[in-house]
C-alpha cells in the first residue's frame, strides 16, 4: 500500500502511540507522514472542571508507576492520566496516607461518552472510589513547594540517636551530586536519611535507593521519606555491597558509608555504570586514603574539598563559634 491511516485515541501529542509509530515509519524515507489530532483527556477534562492546563504537571500512570506523591507536594496542579493499575482511589488512598487528605481532587471517568462522570472533592473522599480504566485525575495544591529546598535545617529531621550529615555538608554535598530530575540515585548508608530525601528532592522524577545496615537507620529514612513527601525514596534494609548488586542502574551515588567495603562498592558501582557520578565523604585521613587509592585503581583523579565550618551558640551575654569537625567530599563529577 501507499497511502495509509493508522487510528489512536485523542491527541497524537499526549502520551499516545503515535510516538513509537513514527519512529518505526522514519526509518523508511517513501513515506510522508502527516498528524492530526483529536481532544487530549487534559483539554477536555480542563474544560469541563473549569481549570488552566497550560501549567500543570502531565503524569501518566498508564501501565507505569511514576511518583506521586513528590509530583502533587511540588505542583499546584498536577493532571494523573490513569488507565493501568493504579485508580483515583488508590491515589487517594496514598494520599491521606502522606497526610494531603484535605487536597482538592477532581476525577473523570468516561470522558465524552454517555456514563462520564466527574467528581470533585477532597482526597479523603475518594478513599473508596472505584473508576474504570478510562479516567483522569487532577490535584490542586495550595500549599505546594514554592522552591527546591537544599542544605535542610538539621531540626527538620527526626534522627533520634543516629548519626546525621550535618546541614551545611549536605548543600556542597548536593551541589557536587549534579542531580537531574529523572536521575536514579544511591545513597549508601543512608543514616537518618537526610541526604536521601535532599537527593529525592532534586528528582522529583527519578528514584533513590536508600541503604543501610542498621534496622534503625531504615526506620527514620522511611520516616522522614515520608515527612517531606519523598514517595521516590525506596528504603533497603542490608549491607553493601551484597544489596546492590541487583538494584538499577545508578546515575548519581552518594557514599556515606561504608562499614570498610569501599573497594567492593566501587567495583559494583563501575560495574553497573562506569560514567556514573559519585561523591564519599570522610572524616579520617585513612579513609581519605583508601578512596583516593580506590578511585586512582579505575584511572579517575578525583576532586577533593574539605569543609569546616563552625556555628554560634549563646554562652551568658557573649556569642561564641563552636567549631564542627572537618570533614573531606571527594567527587569524580567529570574527571572520568
Amino acid at each position: 500500500y501507499t497511502t495509509f491511516a493508522v487510528l489512536t485515541s485523542g491527541d497524537n501529542g499526549f502520551h499516545s502511540c503515535a510516538k513509537k509509530i513514527l519512529k518505526t515509519l522514519k526509518k523508511n524515507e517513501h513515506f510522508e507522514i502527516s498528524f492530526i489530532s483529536g481532544i487530549s483527556s487534559p483539554v477536555y477534562f480542563c474544560s469541563k472542571i473549569k481549570k488552566y492546563w497550560s501549567e500543570m504537571k502531565f503524569i501518566s500512570l498508564h501501565g507505569t508507576e511514576n511518583n506521586i506523591i513528590r509530583n502533587i507536594a511540588s505542583k499546584r496542579n498536577c493532571f494523573f492520566l490513569l488507565g493501568g493499575n493504579i485508580t483515583a482511589g488508590d491515589i487517594s488512598r496514598k494520599m491521606c496516607d502522606y497526610g494531603m487528605k484535605d487536597i482538592e481532587v477532581y476525577i473523570g471517568e468516561n470522558l465524552a461518552f454517555e456514563n462520564e462522570k466527574i467528581y470533585t472533592g477532597y482526597a479523603k473522599d475518594f478513599i473508596s472510589l472505584n473508576t474504570g480504566k478510562l479516567a483522569v485525575m487532577v490535584t490542586e495544591n495550595l500549599h505546594y513547594e514554592r522552591y527546591v529546598k537544599v542544605g535542610i535545617s538539621d531540626n527538620e529531621f527526626i534522627r533520634e540517636k543516629i548519626p546525621m550529615t550535618k546541614s551545611e555538608v549536605r548543600a556542597v554535598i548536593i551541589s557536587r551530586l549534579c542531580i537531574e530530575k529523572e536521575s536514579i540515585c544511591w545513597d549508601i548508608g543512608c543514616g537518618t536519611g537526610s541526604v536521601s530525601v535532599e537527593m529525592a528532592l532534586q528528582c522529583p522524577d527519578g528514584k533513590v535507593y536508600s541503604v543501610d545496615k542498621n534496622s534503625d537507620a531504615v526506620r527514620l529514612t522511611e520516616i522522614n521519606s515520608k515527612k517531606f513527601f519523598c514517595d521516590n525514596i525506596e528504603v533497603i534494609h542490608g549491607s553493601a555491597p551484597k544489596c546492590i548488586e541487583n538494584l538499577e542502574v545508578p546515575d548519581i551515588v552518594f557514599i556515606g558509608g561504608s562499614a570498610g567495603q569501599i573497594g567492593s562498592i566501587f567495583d559494583v558501582i563501575y560495574k553497573k555504570n562506569p560514567l556514573a557520578n559519585i561523591v564519599i565523604t570522610a572524616v579520617s585521613l585513612e579513609t581519605l586514603s583508601e578512596v583516593l587509592s580506590k578511585f586512582e585503581s579505575f584511572a579517575v583523579t578525583p576532586e577533593i574539598t574539605q569543609v569546616n565550618f563552625s556555628r554560634a551558640k549563646k554562652i551568658g551575654n557573649h556569642t561564641m563559634l563552636s567549631s564542627e569537625n572537618p570533614i573531606f567530599i571527594i567527587s569524580n563529577k567529570g574527571l572520568i
